[in-house]
């Protein structure tokens, strides 16, 4: 009997499990999902003023001294590709539509439907921002020793000049056969460079003076207003501010005086009506009428010397002085100060930006070192010298007085650390997605008491 039971339920069970990989499974998506692109769209934000015949070239870096990205457009001029990305601790994506998505039922069959759209892994965002030419032409004159003839520069023409890097920019042979954008790059050129006519063509000289001057004054109208509140907050008021050496504390003191006063009030006379009236005894018992006058008489006269008792008062008044707390700097920054460290962190910051590392070292020597100077810069280096002694005396002072105080972490270096923490906890997750059950329960078995392999392997 047992055995026909299991040989039923087998049977039974083998019938379900036919009848389950016979039914058809429902998890096709109705959708066509394709692979992942090797070069996926990406979002661009365009002027509205650009026309149709603008196009997106390649050409050279002036910074990096790399092919680059950039919307040149025969009527407005040359745009470059400003890159606004998420923060790596927070990522984000794009769900671009690239057609017409709302037909995808009538456009496909009734089994699958091809959606015509992307996902994307970064939500980068690239806008188009105007940019001088005058940048795009620096590469052309960071070598000039093909120009120089007995320790002189030659004038040259400026096909000669852009034929040194026509090779490392691929479009550029293309966009100079638009005649608008050649006169504006010659334009430009003249901005940077001496020129001399030679007949019908003009000849160009490089100048750094002039580059100087030009670079000058783009960074004094970044000037004429604040900078924007990072760069203002980082480069202008934390440089120049000075340590604070003087503390002025609060203090708070309390003072109560109390004060008594004792007066005595006088008795009130007898009054004889009460007594009267107590002691008119009644018709129809004597006996009573008489204890009860004299107990009603004993009362009257107990209160009345009740009545002439002392009243005390009392007076108190506080008196509350506090100092408020004063931070003193031992130095305050003048506006002409203040001007001058704006100046100087806009032209570093456009040198960063749009010019070599050679070239910008040239540059900032040359403005520390011409005469007559182009801006004096005296005050705003003589500030910061008296700060930075400030700083190493109050340094000096903290450490030998507060060996537990720690040292302040600016926001570079909270986002670096952030930034190597999220790795570290992304290696760690790869790393356990890749470990096997086994391993994972090797790890916590107790191996306290145990020999290792290497005590069996060693000589006797």
């Amino acid at each position: 009997m047992a055995r026909t039971t299991r040989s039923k339920a087998s049977s039974s069970s083998g019938t379900k499990s036919d009848s389950k990989s016979t039914t058809p499974s429902n998890t096709n998506s109705k959708y066509t999902l394709s692979a992942e692109s090797s070069n996926p769209p990406k979002l661009f934000i365009l002027p509205t003023k650009a026309t149709k015949d603008a196009r997106i070239v390649s050409l050279l870096n002036p910074r990096y001294a790399k092919p680059t990205r950039y919307l040149v457009c025969p009527e407005t001029g040359i745009y470059e590709f400003t890159r606004i990305a998420a923060p790596k601790s927070n990522p984000r994506s794009w769900l671009i539509e690239c057609g017409n998505t709302g037909n995808i039922e009538q456009k496909s069959s009734e089994d699958s439907a091809e959606l015509s759209a992307y996902v994307t892994k970064g939500a980068d965002l690239y806008v188009a921002t105007p940019v001088d030419p005058i940048f795009l032409l620096l590469p052309a004159f960071a070598d000039q020793s093909g120009t120089v003839k007995d320790g002189k520069r030659m004038f040259v023409s400026s096909d000669d000049h852009l034929d040194s890097i026509r090779d490392a920019s691929p479009h550029l042979a293309e966009i100079l056969r638009w005649g608008k954008v050649r006169t504006l790059l010659e334009s430009r050129m003249v901005a940077m460079c001496d020129t001399a006519e030679a007949g019908d063509e003009t000849m160009f000289r490089f100048s750094e003076d002039k580059l100087l001057a030009e670079i000058l004054g783009k960074a004094q109208k970044m000037c004429h207003q604040p900078l924007p509140k990072s760069m203002e907050d980082k480069f202008v008021t934390k440089a120049l501010e000075a340590p604070v050496v003087g503390v002025r504390r609060e203090d708070t003191t309390l003072s109560s005086v109390t004060q008594e006063t004792q007066t005595q009030a006088p008795a009130q006379p007898e009054t004889s009506m009460p007594t009267s009236e107590a002691s008119t005894p009644k018709v129809e018992s004597e006996s009573q009428s008489s204890v009860s006058s004299t107990e009603t008489a004993e009362s009257l006269t107990s209160e009345a010397s009740t009545a002439a008792t002392s009243v005390v008062t009392t007076e108190e008044s506080t008196t509350t002085i506090t100092t408020t707390t004063e931070l003193l700097p031992t130095l305050h920054a003048s506006p002409e100060v203040i001007k001058l460290q704006r100046l100087r962190t806009a032209f570093n910051f456009i040198c960063s930006c749009y010019i070599a590392p050679a070239q910008a070292a040239q540059l900032s020597a040359r403005l520390t070192s011409q005469t007559p100077a182009l801006v004096d810069f005296t005050p705003l280096d003589s500030y910061i010298e008296e700060i930075t002694k400030l700083r190493q005396e109050a340094a000096a002072t903290r450490s030998m007085g507060d060996y537990s105080r720690k040292r302040a972490l600016d926001d570079e270096e909270l986002a670096d650390r952030a930034e190597k923490k999220r790795k570290k906890d992304e290696e760690e997750k790869r790393k356990k997605a890749g470990e096997s059950r086994g391993v994972r329960d090797l790890k916590k078995v107790n191996t306290v008491g145990m020999r290792k392999m290497s005590d069996f392997f060693k000589k006797k």
